[in-house]
C-alpha cells in the first residue's frame, strides 16, 4: 500500500517538473519564430504528385484497350 503513495507522489512531483519547464520555455520565448514568418512567401510550395486511376496502376484495363 506504501508503495502507491510513493508513486503517487513521484508521478505528480515528475508532472509539476513538465509543467515548470513547459511554463518556463514559453515566458523565455523558446516558442517565438519571428525568422520563418517574414520569409515564408519566398519558399516555394511543395508540389503534390498527380493522382492516377487504379486500373492504369494495376494494368486491369489493358485486356480491353487492346
Amino acid at each position: 500500500m506504501y508503495v502507491m503513495f510513493i508513486l503517487m507522489a513521484a508521478s505528480l512531483t515528475a508532472s509539476l517538473i513538465f509543467l515548470g519547464a513547459y511554463i518556463w520555455s514559453v515566458r523565455s520565448g523558446q516558442f517565438d519564430d519571428k525568422y520563418t514568418p517574414s520569409v515564408r512567401m519566398l519558399f516555394d510550395d511543395k508540389k503534390r504528385p498527380k493522382k492516377t486511376e487504379p486500373d492504369e496502376i494495376s494494368g486491369a484495363n489493358d485486356e480491353e484497350k487492346s
